[in-house]
């Protein structure tokens, strides 16, 4: 852009400003009313979604992670062992499995879950650890270890 006169030179503000507006805008193009056309106000709407959406991504994962350790803690119950004891006996036997892991194997493979707890429960039981965390008894069925291969655990860490 050519400017004939000063005050006009003044004026503009360059076109640095239509890019940032433009990128405010499209951020804001499915907004309601002014909140998509008027660019002081669309900058307020855009800052609040954004912030929005930086905690929902916290609360999404804070969520997923309330979610497995239910679906672990129901079925240690189911087997008689608490989450604890479950993540303390898979470590000492050198399990390294996740939370989302452990929760998938709860609930879509049942007979794989109740092998680790058992291998878990047995590695605790060579070792002599006692759990004194959880206070409360599971209330599940004890696991039978007669069809579990538990040669590999006699190894000491």
């Amino acid at each position: 852009m050519v400017f004939l006169s000063v005050v006009n030179f003044i004026r503009c503000r360059g076109p640095d400003e239509i890019w940032r507006k433009r990128k405010i805008f499209k951020i804001a193009s499915h907004f309601i009313g002014r909140r998509r056309n008027c660019y002081s106000v669309a900058v307020r709407n855009v800052h609040r979604a954004l912030v929005y959406g930086s905690k929902a991504r916290y609360l999404k994962k804070d969520d997923m992670k309330n979610l497995w350790d239910t679906r672990i803690t129901a079925a240690c119950e189911q087997h008689n062992i608490t989450a604890y004891t479950l993540r303390e006996g898979l470590d000492r036997a050198n399990i390294m499995l996740d939370r989302k892991s452990l929760s998938d194997l709860a609930s879509w493979e049942p007979r794989t879950f109740e092998s680790l707890a058992a291998v878990a429960k047995e590695k605790l039981r060579l070792d002599g650890f006692i759990d004194t965390t959880d206070k409360n008894e599971p209330t599940g069925r004890d696991l039978d270890l007669s069809n579990i291969f538990l040669n590999g655990l006699k190894e000491t860490k």
